[in-house]
Order: structure tokens, then C-alpha cells, then sequence
């Protein structure tokens, strides 16, 4: 068994795909519908995210984040200038570095550099 694609509900679709396609080289994969949900799969070669059209409300997705690996934390941050910071950057107990910004639906997500530079 091996991971497959982390999933978010998004208000606007378009909007989101862009965002992440713009912040971290992301591609489309594929778009469908599904019982009457709209999907888009964005990948890379190691990563798959799963963006799904919430049209009746604010999707509430503060309760879980997602983690990004990088190799260079103040490169990425650099990336982000134009985004939402929420907290960080830290650097942990055991050397690891990381920093929490928001995505455009209130999403959290992490950046974290495991090696130093």
C-alpha cells in the first residue's frame, strides 16, 4: 500500500487550482465530476492533491494541515512573500525547520526542511 492524494474541500475551484499550481509547481492531472462534485487532481511526481468544489459554503479545513517537504525553507518563504503567514519559522528539538502559512480556503500548511542548508 502506498500513499495516493490528500484531499480539500474549496470554495472556488479555478481559484484554488491556481493558487497551488502557482505556489508549488503543481500540474493539473486530471479534472471530473463526481456525484455531482467537481474534482480536480493536481500532481507532481511524488505528491497528488485532490481539490473538491464546496459550492454551498466555506469549507472548514483548519482541523487538519498538510506538510510539504522542501530543502530550503527561507527559499520557499521567499515563494510565499504574497501569502498568508500563520506562524514560524521554527526550529524544532531536533534540528528540523518549519512555518505555517494559509491557503485560500483557511487551509494550514506546512513547509518543513528536514536538512539543513
Amino acid at each position: 500500500m502506498r500513499f495516493h492524494h490528500f484531499a480539500l474541500e474549496v470554495s472556488d475551484l479555478e481559484e484554488s487550482a491556481a493558487f497551488y499550481r502557482k505556489h508549488f509547481d503543481i500540474e493539473i492531472e486530471t479534472s471530473l465530476s463526481l456525484n455531482e462534485e467537481e474534482l480536480v487532481f493536481l500532481a507532481t511526481r511524488d505528491f497528488r492533491l485532490e481539490l473538491i468544489s464546496n459550492r454551498e459554503s466555506k469549507p472548514h479545513n483548519q482541523s487538519a494541515h498538510i506538510c510539504f517537504e522542501v530543502t530550503n525553507l527561507h527559499e520557499t518563504m521567499k515563494r510565499l512573500s504574497d501569502c498568508p503567514k500563520i506562524e514560524g519559522p521554527y526550529t524544532l528539538s531536533n534540528g528540523w525547520q518549519t512555518v505555517f502559512y494559509e491557503g485560500p480556503d483557511g487551509e494550514i500548511l506546512e513547509f518543513l526542511q528536514v536538512i539543513p542548508v
